[in-house]
């Protein structure tokens, strides 16, 4: 039996198809860091996602490529890593599946015009106020 990693509720990854790689971290960290293995990476073919309708998976395509992928190195354990790296594939997923909604192109009402022009012209007597007095008012 094939376990999955769920997305939602309409949508799951088949944890079979997600490839995994995995390679020393880089930066500090001593001969733990330079002799273990701890980065994980994963990578998924789109076409195997379950549940994705078309733009869903166009979406991804035209943000990913063909494979989606995620490396992690975060902390010293590999499994950790997988965990995480399992996190974010889902998250990728999941934010493809949202629904965006078009703008609808407004107008501001004739209210926030007549208080935009207001406070304009107070922010202008302001300003004035602050000018030096001219030649001619001597």
């Amino acid at each position: 039996m094939t376990s999955y990693l769920v997305v939602d509720s309409g949508c799951r990854i088949p944890l079979a198809s997600v490839n995994w790689t995995f390679t020393t971290s880089q930066g500090p960290g001593g001969q733990h860091a330079n002799r273990s293995n701890t980065r994980a990476i994963a990578r998924l073919a789109i076409a195997d996602i379950e549940g994705l309708r078309p733009e869903q998976a166009q979406t991804l395509l035209d943000r990913h490529g063909e494979d989606l992928q995620v490396s992690v190195d975060d902390t010293r354990s590999q499994h950790r890593n997988r965990e995480l790296a399992l996190e974010r594939l889902k998250a990728k997923v999941a934010g493809a599946r949202v629904v965006t909604r078009k703008r609808r192109a407004t107008k501001p009402s004739r209210g926030a015009k007549e208080r935009r022009l207001k406070a304009k012209k107070q922010r202008s007597g302001v300003k004035s106020s602050r000018r030096s007095p001219s030649r001619d008012d001597y």
